[in-house]
Parts: C-alpha cells; sequence; structure tokens
C-alpha cells in the first residue's frame, strides 16, 4: 500500500522560511505527479504547487516567487521550500501523488494523500 508521510512543519515568524519534506513509501509503486496543496483556516483545501515526473513545476500566484517545489526520484520524496513567509500562508500542508500500486488488486493510477502537517505564520 502507497503511504505519503509530510513532516517540517511548524511555527514561524513572517518573513521566515520552511521546507515540508514528504516521503512515499510502498512495495512496488510508480509515482507520476506530486503536489503540494493547503488548507487553511475554514477553507477548502487549494492547490499550491505541482511538479512532475520530469520535474515540470507549477505554483498558484500567491506562492510565485516564494515557494519551490522539488522531487528526489531516487528517495520518492517531494519537498516544498517556502520562503518569506506570510501569516496567509497558514494551513495545514498535504502532499498528493498520483500513483500506481502495483500490489493492489486494481493497479490502477489513483491520488494518495498524506496526513498533513501544520504550517502556522504569525505577523
Amino acid at each position: 500500500q502507497v503511504q505519503l508521510v509530510e513532516s517540517g512543519g511548524g511555527l514561524v515568524q513572517a518573513g521566515g522560511s520552511l521546507r515540508l519534506s514528504c516521503a512515499v513509501s510502498g512495495s512496488r509503486f510508480t509515482i507520476n505527479r506530486m503536489a503540494w496543496y493547503r488548507r487553511a483556516p475554514g477553507k477548502q483545501r487549494m492547490l499550491v504547487a505541482t511538479i512532475t515526473s520530469g520535474s515540470v513545476t507549477n505554483y498558484v500566484p500567491s506562492v510565485k516567487g516564494r515557494f519551490t517545489i522539488s522531487r528526489d526520484n531516487a528517495k520518492n520524496t517531494a519537498y516544498l521550500q517556502m520562503n518569506s513567509l506570510e501569516p496567509e500562508d497558514t494551513g495545514v500542508y498535504y502532499c498528493n501523488a498520483y500513483a500506481i500500486d502495483y500490489t493492489s488488486h486494481t493497479s490502477s493510477w489513483n491520488d494518495y494523500w498524506g496526513q498533513g502537517t501544520q504550517v502556522t505564520v504569525s505577523s
């Protein structure tokens, strides 16, 4: 079974930086796209950044130039480097992987999610 575990969240002052990590594990799987989402207090979960298997990246306008998504395919790990953090960046950050688990009975492509990591930016 494919599992995602995020780490790196915490409390930081405005203008500070954090680096989130997302480690993907399982027996036999292939990952295509990976992404980071954020659920701000009282709001729905929204896409923040994506990265393809070929490391093509995309960002929502509010984080462009401040956040950098990357991945290490050998380690099945994705990262989100967050600089110049603002209070509006506060929320629970979720890692997402579009992957195929060859050990499942369906062996189909699915979205997998981590449990989330809290990021709080104080003003």
